[in-house]
């Protein structure tokens, strides 16, 4: 796990970290009994954590979301399954190492996985191109899908990117209609799919794996049509504003648990899932499985009904006066 970094609104929360370890310090060396300082300084840190953590900003959660040290796909199948072997490449192009997929058992039960990974360091940032996903990426992912309709195998998917790749070669090779198809055809493939919100949700690139049953989101996970400071650029011409952006587009689990973009919470460790993998890993490992078994005693028919109703009757919609 990588070592500690800290945001900057939890500074507060580091200084009485660091009395205390001095504190101990001191008492380990002999020259003072600071027991009852240091149990105070520990409840007063406390408070504080929970003051902070309980009325966290839009801006604050997605600081959380992009620490560097945030557990990845990977790392959470290696955590939660068992047997992953990787499948690679879309038998049209070539392979795209941001998007992952393969199959693997979990408590048991066969699945196959799929989703987006970023890097934890510029040299796997590079190899990942940064968890943005090209048209074979999309494509790669959508016959991964088709195989395990063929095989009768739940899919799990994992979100946690910026957005599609936006380049020139992209664009060439047809990213946009990639993603549609992913649309289309995950609206009708029948056997289960959950769909797990891990880091950054962004725009159509979270989309192209995003279609499912189920919709699980980690606490501190953001989902959104467009990364903040994009959106800061289009409404104000200003990038700085990018907190602003975040306060409006509502990107947070719990505001979209109020509009039925998502169906369940997943917790994380108060100071996020960075600073636990095991806890966090353990609770979606949780969330999946009671969702799975409930999935896997469905009928296809009803399973694809309620799919589509449960994407028809997102969200809600206000007539303005005119």
């Amino acid at each position: 796990m990588p070592a500690e970094k800290y945001l900057e609104f939890e500074k507060p929360i580091v200084e009485i970290k660091k009395k205390i370890g001095e504190l101990k310090a001191l008492s380990a060396e002999g020259k003072i009994n600071a027991d009852a300082e240091i149990k105070t300084l520990e409840a007063k840190m406390e408070v504080l954590k929970q003051d902070i953590y309980k009325n966290l900003s839009s801006w604050q959660t997605v600081q959380i979301m992009r620490h560097l040290g945030r557990p990845k796909m990977l790392d959470f199948v290696g955590l939660m399954c068992t047997d992953f072997q990787e499948l690679h490449g879309d038998r049209q192009f070539k392979d795209d190492k941001a998007m992952v997929g393969g199959m693997a058992r979990i408590d048991g039960i066969p699945v196959m996985l799929i989703g987006l990974q970023k890097g934890k360091d510029t040299k796997e940032n590079l190899l990942r191109n940064f968890g943005m996903a090209q048209p074979e990426g999309y494509r790669k992912a959508l016959r991964l899908m088709k195989t395990a309709e063929k095989f009768n195998l739940p899919i799990i998917t994992f979100i946690d990117t910026s957005g599609a790749y936006p380049g020139l070669e992209g664009e060439e090779r047809g990213v946009a209609e990639a993603i549609a198809r992913n649309l289309h055809e995950m609206a009708r493939i029948k056997v289960p799919i959950i769909v797990c919100v891990i880091g950054e949700g962004g725009s159509g690139g979270a989309l192209g794996v995003g279609v499912g049953d189920r919709i699980l989101m980690l606490k501190y996970a953001t989902y959104s049509v467009i990364s903040f400071e994009g959106a800061a650029t289009i409404l104000w011409k200003d990038s700085t504003k990018a907190a602003e952006a975040a306060r409006a587009l509502k990107p947070t689990a719990n505001d979209l648990l109020q509009i039925k973009v998502i169906d369940e919470i997943v917790e994380e460790p108060m100071e996020g899932a960075h600073r636990d993998y095991e806890t966090t890993a353990a609770n979606l490992k949780a969330a999946i499985l009671k969702n799975l078994k409930e999935l896997m005693e469905m009928p296809a028919d009803k399973l694809l009904d309620d799919r589509y109703n449960k994407f028809r009757n997102m969200g809600f919609f206000t007539r303005g006066n005119s």
